[in-house]
């Protein structure tokens, strides 16, 4: 049996990566600063190898050599449900610190064979294309070549979360990990935003190859408790103002579902559009993605329609942890903002699995051959 590789979780929140990558990974680091996050990871997975401090404290002695580094940098200032700031901020500029500590690796002989940066797909395009140009470009000085995958969670759980996989590697990948053609995990968005890449920079990009996961089975309904306290329902008159608050199309949707007489289940977002409030609905068997409750973020409801009549309620934080992919055993911090904050903060746990078999094991354990020349990738000579 191969050995175990040695991992590092950054931004680790409740340790749903360190979860994901399964037993063939060992980690031997994590790091985050969120009291409650910390808390988390500590309660499922102690804190032996968990550092709790900000990342721009942390010096090459806090890290040792490891296989993989795990990135699920901050996303707020790249979101769509935020200000699309970009990554010259405080939040989402994170990634730069984490950068300068691979590259501060690299100067002492221990950067990672192979890093994982994780975030939502507005980091293709976020300033225009150039934060991504620039972020592809400085990890290629310091010795790695990027691949993108655009993966969805809906393809493994009942929510609808697109996210970016940017997959770096120092070594020359196996032959049968790359892809020879479009295939799962590409997109428009991805191959837009390599055609902005320095023509070096993009010659030097690999497309990874990953299998297309088996259909989903799982539905948004399977995900629900069936019993849930008298107080997580909203009342008749909340219930009608949200609904005030539907354009045409959505009330339709929900008439249609009332009709239907046996249980249906939407998915409620509200949303501020040209400065106004609105909800919409959506009954196609998928929760919309799980966000923090931050940043403007409003909790997503669940609109349940049953033998004609109707009622609205919040997700509860388990139901959120679900829609994740969090195994029940998994403990969740005590309150409904905390665990909520916690899932829409991490990632899904069997995407996660499956990069991780089809993807991270064999390019780590198969990352033997040679360096890749750091002089072309600098010079593009």
């Amino acid at each position: 049996m191969d050995r175990a590789l040695a991992f590092l979780e950054f931004f680790s929140g409740g340790g749903m990566a360190r979860l994901a990558l399964g037993p063939e990974f060992r980690c031997i680091f994590a790091n985050d600063h969120d009291r409650q996050k910390t808390a988390a990871y500590r309660d499922n997975f102690g804190g032996h190898h968990l550092i709790e401090r900000d990342i721009a404290a942390l010096t090459t002695g806090d890290i040792p050599r490891a296989d993989l580094a795990w990135a699920s940098s901050p996303c707020q200032d790249l979101s769509l449900a935020g200000n699309r700031a970009g990554l010259r901020t405080a939040r989402s500029g994170a990634l730069w610190q984490f950068w300068s500590l691979m590259r501060d690796l690299e100067g002492v002989g221990r950067a990672p064979g192979a890093i994982v940066i994780e975030n939502v797909p507005g980091l293709l395009t976020s300033s225009g294309g150039r934060d991504f140009s620039e972020i592809v470009t400085a990890f290629a000085d310091i010795g790695y070549r990027s691949g993108v995958l655009e993966l969805d969670a809906a393809d493994f759980v009942p929510q609808s979360r697109r996210r970016i996989f940017m997959v770096c590697t120092r070594r020359s990948p196996p032959q049968a990990l790359l892809a020879t053609e479009t295939g799962y995990g590409s997109s428009d968005s991805s191959h837009r935003a390599l055609a902005t890449l320095p023509a070096h920079i993009r010659s030097s990009c690999v497309k990874w190859h990953l299998p297309k996961p088996p259909s989903r089975r799982l539905r948004l309904v399977d995900c629900l408790d069936r019993d849930v306290p008298a107080s997580a329902w909203r009342s008749d008159a909340a219930c009608t103002a949200l609904l005030s608050q539907m354009a045409p199309l959505h009330i339709t949707r929900v008439e249609a579902a009332k009709r239907r007489g046996s249980m249906q289940v939407g998915a409620v977002y509200r949303r501020v559009r040209n400065g106004t409030s609105q909800a919409e609905v959506r009954y196609d068997g998928l929760a919309g993605c799980i966000r923090t409750l931050k940043g403007g973020s409003s909790r997503q409801l669940l609109l349940i329609s049953e033998n004609g009549g109707i009622r609205l309620r919040g997700l509860t934080g388990r139901e959120a942890g679900r829609l994740m992919g969090l195994p029940e055993e998994y403990k969740l911090p005590p309150t409904l903002t905390a665990a909520t904050n916690l899932a829409g903060d991490g990632v899904c746990v069997p995407l996660v699995r499956w990069l991780a078999k089809h993807l991270l094991v064999p390019l780590c354990h198969g990352n033997e051959t040679k360096d890749f020349a750091k002089t072309v990738l600098k010079t593009g000579s």
